[in-house]
């Protein structure tokens, strides 16, 4: 069975940083892109970051210069490097790849 298990949120003030990571379980995905989406309150959930199996990265407008997404697939983990966090970062982050979601990781960013 595939597990995706995310951790690493929890509130922070605007301006500092959060790692989340994403731990994939019942399979392995180093080959396989992966993403991290987001939802906050009453909006749509919105993509991230993504990275392909070979390193490439792509970035939401948004966060462009302030997030980095990573992985390590010895490990099957997912990163994503969250620096000069703002209001508008608040909501659920969640992993995705080849189908398959994770439960979320709840950022909150207020002062």
């Amino acid at each position: 069975q595939v597990q995706l298990v995310e951790s690493g949120g929890g509130l922070v003030q605007p301006g500092e940083s959060l790692r989340l990571s994403c731990v994939a379980s019942g399979r392995t995905f180093s080959g396989n892109s992966m993403a991290w989406h987001r939802q906050a309150p009453g909006k749509q959930r919105e993509l991230v970051a993504s990275i392909t199996g070979n390193l490439i990265t792509n970035y939401a407008a948004s966060v462009k210069g302030r997030f980095t997404i990573s992985r390590d697939n010895t490990k099957n983990t997912l990163y994503l490097q969250m620096n000069d966090l703002k209001s508008v970062d608040t909501g659920v982050y969640q992993c995705y790849t080849m189908g398959y979601w994770g439960q979320g990781t709840q950022v909150t960013v207020s002062s």
